[in-house]
């Protein structure tokens, strides 16, 4: 324990902010540090509790009161080993995780609860700045190998596992960098991406091997992994995003935050976007549809672009600003979280239904909805009913639809190698992680559904952990 009653004695600090007035006008993140003094009292806050349930919040694990303590004591080597652990990406989860682990601290209970995030960021961080974080080869090869295809976080961890018990691993990746979600989903203000190719080099020096440009099951035939691999790994994420069938659909101006978010990034590489397919909020009246992390990040692009303004649309309702009865603590608490993006400018409505788009031209110029409330029905379950007399139009010139995704690509890889499904619609799996193919495996979003990134680096290493064992006859992977 880092200081016998320290929760009593050092408020919870969490990461500050730039000033909204500068960080809108650059894709650098939004977050500066925090000096390590302040760092070390933020470690001694934890509790070292009998019981402590942020290892149950915590989707990856993570030795959180171990390595809160040892930073408490200066001891931030010691601490980067326990958070290498159980974590493969520390440096993205300690940037972009909404932290489950502090919903579920005991602290939470009575106070502000101990900064974990905070803490695993500054952990990483030092590790990289001291040079003690360094690439671990494995000493034996075993002469298999494997194929991830994805190299988002599920296919990055999951390589880096099947790495270290020594196999030989291709990753592939349909795009033109690595990274998956990590590079062409999350915005630069969340996530530079210096960050990811820190890492992503020191998955090569290690000896993984990454292929971009290679789409499989396009141009990249399924045969020619199953002819020269020992096992295939799928962590294709999930990528079908879930559109809205309504009347003026087909204006342009109306497209999918996926479509939009990776142009800002790859502009942010250096890359020049062709005019003709080019998507911009500047200058523009500009509505997002969807309430979540990836409607947050088209209203801080769009901010950045220069937006003349930024209305987001959410179907449901507005969440409490503290936990409700039917909520009980440590489970994730359905709260009003702001993000850095809703704070920087922009207007938010809850209760929105989407009825129908009007334009000219071929182009959308109008949006119109009606307000919503929820009653139960017969069964209990939310419905939502149409308010009579709430009808309304916003002026628009472009749409982003952030509603979320509805299962992976099917066509493809998955449609070519026969897997079965779940009800989902994602790729079947069983306790190894195996599919319906006998060496075909997968994780991630793609066997889940959309998730945290967290969530699909647990996933990655469990799914390395049951090709270990299938290709070796015993694992020893955590």
């Amino acid at each position: 324990m880092g200081e016998l009653r320290g929760f009593l004695k050092y408020p919870r600090e969490e990461l500050p902010y730039r000033p909204t007035e500068e960080r809108v006008k650059d894709y650098k993140e939004t977050n500066s540090p925090l000096p390590e003094d302040k760092v070390r009292l933020q470690g001694a806050r934890c509790m070292d509790c009998g019981v402590p349930t942020c290892h149950w919040g915590c989707p990856v694990d993570n030795l959180i009161p171990d390595w809160n303590d040892l930073v408490s004591k200066d001891r931030w080597r010691d601490a980067l080993e326990r958070l290498h652990r159980t974590n493969n990406l520390p440096e993205i989860t300690g940037r972009v995780c909404p932290a489950p682990c502090e919903v579920s601290c005991v602290l939470g209970l009575i106070q502000p609860p101990v900064s974990i995030k905070l803490n695993e960021y500054a952990i990483i961080e030092k590790g990289f700045q001291e040079g003690w974080v360094k690439p671990e080869p494995p000493a034996v090869r075993t002469g298999k190998k494997v194929a991830v295809v994805g190299s988002g976080p599920s296919g990055l961890s999951a390589a880096q596992q099947l790495n270290r018990a020594g196999h030989w691993v291709t990753v592939f990746e349909k795009a033109d960098r690595v990274g998956g979600l990590l590079r062409y989903g999350i915005p630069d203000f969340k996530l530079e991406k210096n960050i990811l190719d820190r890492r992503v080099n020191l998955l090569k020096a290690e000896g993984i091997a990454f292929q971009t440009n290679s789409h499989v099951g396009v141009n990249v035939s399924t045969d020619v992994l199953l002819n020269e691999f020992d096992a295939i790994l799928l962590c294709g994420g999930s990528e079908k995003s879930r559109d809205l069938l309504v009347p003026g659909r087909e204006l342009k101006g109306i497209h999918f935050a996926m479509e939009f978010l990776p142009q800002q990034n790859r502009r942010g590489a250096g890359d020049k976007v062709d005019d003709k397919t080019s998507i911009t909020a500047k200058g523009k009246r500009v509505v997002v549809l969807g309430g979540g992390d990836t409607g947050s990040d088209c209203i801080g692009t769009s901010l950045r672009q220069g937006a003349v303004s930024v209305t987001s649309f959410e179907l449901l309702p507005k969440p409490p600003l503290e936990r409700q009865p039917d909520n009980p603590w440590p489970e994730w608490s359905r709260i009003l979280r702001p993000s850095s993006s809703h704070k920087e400018g922009g207007t938010i409505d809850y209760n929105i239904l989407t009825k129908k788009f009007t334009g000219e031209n071929g182009e959308v110029r109008q949006l119109h909805g009606v307000r919503l409330k929820w009653e139960k029905d017969q069964s209990g379950r939310p419905k939502m009913v149409e308010i009579p007399g709430s009808e309304f139009s916003v002026d628009v010139e472009l749409v982003l639809l952030a509603m979320g995704f509805v299962h992976p690509v099917h066509e493809g890889m998955i449609q070519t190698l026969g897997l079965a499904l779940d009800p989902r619609g994602n790729v079947s799996v069983d306790s190894n992680h195996m599919t319906s193919k006998e060496g075909v495996f997968s994780a991630g979003d793609m066997a889940t559904g959309q998730s945290l990134v967290v969530r699909a680096i647990k996933q990655g290493r469990n799914a390395a952990r049951g090709i270990d064992n299938y290709l070796m006859g015993e694992t020893q992977l955590p």
